[in-house]
């Protein structure tokens, strides 16, 4: 058993725990009450259904990792794992640094709960 792994796994099932409850309580279901038209609203909703499964999809992944450590190409699906959530955190960082809030790393704070998630992986895939 690999415990990186697994605690990467288990982090990011906490991850998409908040990201579906605090997700749809604090972002979606105030964007898809404004006026946006249909379309959007409907791109809106899918994309976030999209990301709720791609991160439950992680995290399941990473448990299974842990569970099968060493067997072939499990490597190669950790580092790829990292480099999903390093790019979540890029994107959440880039945004929130670009807007020119102040105090900004707060603003958005998905990346403090994305790069444990990276981190935890790359201990693990090594």
């Amino acid at each position: 058993m690999n415990g990186w792994l697994l605690a990467a796994g288990v982090t990011a099932f906490g991850v998409a725990a908040a990201h579906i409850v605090g997700g749809h309580r604090d972002v979606v279901r105030p964007l898809l009450s404004c006026g946006l038209a249909d379309e959007p609203k409907g791109v809106l909703r899918a994309v976030w259904h999209m990301v709720s499964v791609d991160l439950v999809l992680s995290a399941v992944a990473l448990v299974h990792l842990s569970l099968t450590d060493g067997t072939s190409g499990s490597g190669l699906v950790a580092w790829f794992v990292a480099a999903h959530f390093i790019a979540y955190a890029a994107a959440f960082l880039v945004i929130t640094l670009s807007v020119g809030w102040s105090k900004p790393l707060f603003r958005l704070p998905q990346w403090i709960l994305l790069l444990p998630v990276a981190v935890l992986t790359v201990a693990g895939a090594r």
